[in-house]
């Protein structure tokens, strides 16, 4: 069992908010392929991090999602096609080992 996360970006480049449609219609997609998700929506999360000397800050919402199979090429095209439709420089979808109990 895999628990993947999907740190979803709230705003773009420039710090506009993405329409709220966009960001759910990503959701669904999850939700019809793996049958559900947990999105933490109430406290965005804040990333930190360095570029060119500068520090750059990003708001997201965490999506998990869980999956007894890791299709690999279909997250990357996934994180991909997120990352042109959200005109993101890099999307972290991560996946790590679990156990249901």
């Amino acid at each position: 069992m895999r628990l993947i996360q999907i740190l979803l970006p709230l705003t773009d480049n420039d710090g506009a908010a993405f329409p709220e449609a966009v960001l759910r219609s990503i959701q669904q997609e999850q939700v019809d392929r793996f049958g559900g998700l947990t999105a933490y929506e109430r406290s965005p999360a804040r990333g930190i991090w360095q570029r060119d000397g500068a520090q750059q800050k990003d708001e997201v919402v965490i999506v998990e999602v869980m999956s007894n199979n890791l299709d690999e090429d279909w997250w990357r095209e996934f994180r991909k096609r997120v990352e042109r439709e959200l005109r993101q420089e890099k999307l972290i979808v991560r996946a790590i080992p679990c156990e249901e109990l």
